[in-house]
Formats: C-alpha cells, structure tokens, sequence
C-alpha cells in the first residue's frame, strides 16, 4: 500500500498561502545510533550492539517530525560533497518530502557526524564537525514565505537586530509566526540578555532548566510566569512531568501531565513536540489541545530509537488513539483519564487515510535495526 499524505490545513489552502508551512534551518549531521549495549565501552575494549541505524540528525530532526505530520517544511542547512552529504540530502529530500531548494552543498566541507550510544534508557554521544562555509543568513537571504518558521535564539546571529537583520527577522516581516527555542549553554553563564530577542517571536519553547536557568527563576512554573510577560505563547517542557503554557492571544493557561511511557531514546523529543505546538497553533486549537497533541507525538518518538527515525506520522498517531479508544472502560482509570484527554483526536483521526504516512525506516545498510516494533499504550510493545 503506498503511503498518502494527510494535509491537517486543507482548508486553509488558498491561492494567496505561503508556500511552505514550516521554514527552519541549522546544521544537519549525520547520526549513527547504536543500541542494546550493555554497557558502555571501557577503554581499550570493544562491545557489539545489538542494533544500529543511520539518519539524517540536527536541524533534521525537526524538518522530518513536522513534514510526518503534513506541514509542508522547508529547510536550510549547508551540505558537503561527501557521501554522507548524498544520503541525507536523498532521505530529507526524497523520503522525507522536506524541500532543500534553500541548501547549499559546498565542496570540501565534510558532514558533521554523530555516533549515539544508547545504554540503559540514556545516551552518549560523540561528534566530530567544522564550522559551516557561511552563516544560515548569508545562505538564504530573505527565505520563501511560511506561516511558520522555527528558530534558535543565538549570539552569533541574533534576532530583532534592525540593522543586520537575520532570516529569520525577514520571515517575521513577510507575516510568518517565529517559534523560537533556545539550546544548552555550555559557559552556564545563562545571561537574561539572550531573552531580548523574543520581542520578534510568536513563541518560545525551552526545557524546565533552560527557563529556569534564563529567567533566574526556582520553579518550571515561575520561568513560565516570567516568560510570558515576554512572549505571546511561553510553553515550558519538563520531561517526564509533561508541559506548561500561556498563550496571551487567547487569555489561555494549561498544563498537561506526560503521557505514561517507557522512553528508551530522548534524540529529537523537543524537536518533535516542537513540530506538534506549530501545528495545533496553525490550526488554531485551544491551547490544552496543542499540548496534548505534542505531548503524545513526543511520547511515541521516545518509545524508539533514533531521533528523525522515530519521529510519528499521522499513521501512527491513529494506530495510538485507535488502541487508546479501544482500552477505554475496561483497562483502569489511568487509560480511561488518556481518553478524555485526547477525546479532540475524534475530530481528527477518522479524517486520516488508512495508509497515511507512518515511521521511515532510513539507514545506509537499506534495513533499519533499530527495534521499530508497535508502541504499546503505555510504552509496553504489543504482542
């Protein structure tokens, strides 16, 4: 059965849209993932994993999570000519549907590389790169039309600066909403000044310690306080005790607890809610939704391993809420509160067609093996 595409803004197609849903850009790596290790190396030692995949990583993560889930997307990054540069350029472009035509691929500049190892529900990671030939604003000038792009709050290249304004500042002036985040700050000197920048975002969605540690705040729920006199949207994730936000636009305030799940690999679980908060905001839902929304696309990401290789499509979300809705009334009342929660999916999954897109399994050996089996409805694969 081919796979069919799942547009959730049909309706809101018209001839004077955007092009593109979603415009990002960054440094794509490739990642190489092993899993099933025992333990980790000791040194002058080797270990066999159980399971390896490969995937385009980075910036990627994001652009592959928000084309799954049918936002048309649309990313930037820098390319070598070697053949690692070959393989993500052909899964992002040609598996994945995300368009590439504002990369670059430069000659002699060879792709960042990433080796994860996943040991007992963590990772580790080594990675070996260079700076990229040009800055992400050189390379795209003013970018394509969105309604959406997804960009980190930098030093290097800052947002709101009028005088040397960034591509992303351009995307702000043709209309599109900036959903900003913002990375680990490896001098921990977390200045406030960083924050400034949010005067040109839509949203802004960091982790608990990254809110904290920039709002100098004690609590998850202060830094959310502090953030949204600062921002239209603030969403705070924390991990495994789920996710806060205030949207000023619509007076709202909610919090929705993380789905129960055993989470065996965290690559690329903030880029795939992240993807779910642009999309439940395009379309307009009520803020508890969204949440919602990307809490589950993040939980079924964190059930398998390999970052972009993990991130759900519509297909898999409808697998979930059809073994959600199945359970109902006879599982306990934990699966019973789930339901309700996500009772909004009834407007949505009937409407995905039966062979919507779901999991990719994309690695240089042509066959994951990366443990892919069916997610279960609280992180327990289905026998």
């Amino acid at each position: 059965m081919s796979l069919q595409v799942y547009d959730p803004l049909a309706d809101q197609r018209v001839p004077d849209a955007p092009e593109f849903d979603v415009f990002t850009a960054g440094t794509v790596f490739l990642d190489i993932i092993f899993t099933g290790l025992q333990a980790m190396p000791a040194a002058g030692t080797e270990v066999w994993a159980d399971g390896m995949g490969s995937c385009p990583g980075g910036i990627a993560n994001l652009a592959i999570a928000s084309s799954r889930l049918g936002l048309r997307t649309s990313m930037a990054a820098a390319f070598g000519d070697d053949d690692y540069a070959d393989f993500n350029w052909r899964i992002l472009r040609d598996q994945e549907s995300v368009d590439l035509s504002q990369s670059r691929r430069f000659q002699h500049w060879h792709s960042p590389v990433t080796v994860s190892m996943a040991v007992d529900r963590d990772r580790s990671m080594v990675t070996h790169g260079h700076p990229a030939p040009m800055t992400a604003t050189d390379m795209i000038g003013r970018p394509p039309r969105s309604r959406a792009v997804i960009a980190p709050l930098s030093v290097d290249e800052p947002l709101g600066d009028r005088n040397s304004p960034t591509w992303a500042d351009l995307a702000h002036r043709d209309g599109a909403l900036v959903f900003a985040d913002v990375g680990w700050d490896p001098s921990e000197a977390w200045s406030p000044l960083l924050l400034e920048q949010l005067s040109v975002c839509h949203a802004f969605m960091p982790n608990a310690v990254e809110a904290m540690a920039y709002t100098q705040t004690d609590t998850p729920r202060e830094a959310l306080y502090t953030l949204a006199d600062r921002v239209p949207l603030a969403v705070v994730t924390d991990g495994a005790n789920g996710a806060m936000a205030i949207d000023s636009t619509t007076g709202e305030e909610a919090y929705v607890p993380a789905l129960r799940v055993t989470a065996l690999d965290p690559t690329g679980a903030g880029d795939v809610f992240g993807a779910g908060l642009v999309l439940g905001t395009l379309s307009g839902w009520p803020l508890a939704d969204r949440l919602a929304f990307a809490g589950v696309c993040s939980a079924l990401a964190v059930q398998q391993f390999g970052g972009s290789l993990a991130a759900p499509g519509w297909g898999d979300i409808a697998d979930w809420w059809h073994g959600v809705r199945a359970a109902a009334g006879h599982s306990g009342a934990y699966i019973d509160s789930v339901a309700r929660r996500y009772g909004f999916l009834d407007r949505l999954v009937p409407t995905v067609p039966v062979g919507a897109v779901r999991r990719a399994a994309a690695t240089m050996s042509l066959q994951a093996d990366v443990g892919a089996g069916a997610v279960g409805l609280m992180g327990r694969d289905r026998k």
